[in-house]
């Protein structure tokens, strides 16, 4: 296989100035095999070693912003930049070879509203209507006894969004299970698409109150009422709940930057935001040990074994 390359000249000056020539000087063919070594030395010279790596992490799962982790590791922001969708492409792969014929019993999921690129009233026209600018959703499972997240996903709030992701809900537990959601109608389709009638669901309904005069803009109203409502099979109604998915919720504004308010720290593309997110559920399905339970979620659902750390999820990046 042949490339041809073209080579332009600057015409040196006795000043030592340079003048930019647009004439190609001469046309070259040389085989492809020759820029192997050139690669290879590019990819090296560039690599950060395994302990920035984990520094890095480090940082970037315990809140960090970019530009602070970049501070922090005394590395330049670019690095950051780069090294964070590489990492966070590893952890997905990674968790969607480990979380299958799970064991699970009882499953609550929720949705946590962010932003990409901007707002959505402040969307472009050329933009509007794309999805990764405006409004994010993420769409999020978790096993009510062992805290494990086995599914996530990134995208809007309707129904096409909820149907992939009961789908791929379904696909990783091994037995019947108690699921939990809100009221959101999106899942009503979406669960009997993907479980039919193998499935124990009900719907938590919350009613809140409308209190006029009430700066509502940064807190919801109160909720003054919840409805459960069975929808398939037998669902237990002391386990109907969605209190663990919504802690989680949590969880998940206080150790990620994009998810904090009134900030600049959002994500500006839907791709970095997705790396973030599965960055940060490999710790803490992973790495981080839960209070209650003493162990890390992984290791009560009997995905592994060990606590893990910051250094094995960086070591994932070497296993590609």
């Amino acid at each position: 296989m042949l490339i041809i390359g073209r080579l332009y000249y600057r015409q040196y000056i006795s000043t030592g100035r340079a003048v930019a020539a647009t004439k190609p000087l001469k046309r070259y063919n040389f085989p492809i095999d020759m820029l192997e070594p050139l690669k290879y030395n590019m990819i090296i010279m560039n690599r950060l070693d395994a302990n920035q790596r984990a520094k890095i992490i480090a940082a970037l799962v315990e809140g960090n912003s970019l530009r602070a982790t970049a501070r922090m590791c005394d590395v330049a922001f670019n690095t950051v930049l780069k090294l964070s969708p590489q990492i966070g492409q590893a952890c997905l792969e990674y968790q969607d070879k480990a979380f299958r014929n799970l064991r699970c019993k009882r499953i609550q999921c929720d949705e946590i509203w962010s932003f990409c690129y901007a707002k959505e009233k402040n969307i472009p026209s050329d933009k509007a209507g794309q999805f990764g600018f405006g409004d994010v959703w993420t769409w999020v499972a978790i096993d009510a006894d062992t805290k494990l997240v086995p599914s996530f996903m990134v995208g809007n709030r309707g129904a096409k969004a909820a149907k992939v992701f009961m789908d791929d809900l379904a696909s990783r537990l091994a037995d019947r299970v108690q699921l939990t959601t809100d009221g959101h109608r999106a899942y009503l389709q979406a669960v009997e698409s993907a479980f039919g009638s193998e499935i124990d669901y009900a719907m938590l309904v919350k009613i809140y109150g409308n209190e006029s005069g009430y700066d509502t803009k940064y807190s919801p109203p109160e909720c003054i009422d919840c409805q459960t409502v069975a929808i398939t099979g037998t669902p237990d109604p002391a386990h109907i709940s969605t209190s663990f998915v919504e802690r989680q919720n949590l969880t998940m504004r206080m150790n990620m930057r994009r998810f904090t308010r009134l900030t600049n720290a959002f994500s500006k593309k839907v791709d970095n935001h997705l790396a973030a997110i599965a960055l940060h559920y490999m710790h803490y399905n992973f790495c981080r040990i839960h209070k209650t339970l003493r162990i890390t979620p992984a290791m009560a659902a009997g995905v592994t074994d060990r606590v893990w750390d910051i250094s094995d999820i960086a070591a994932l990046l070497d296993s590609k």
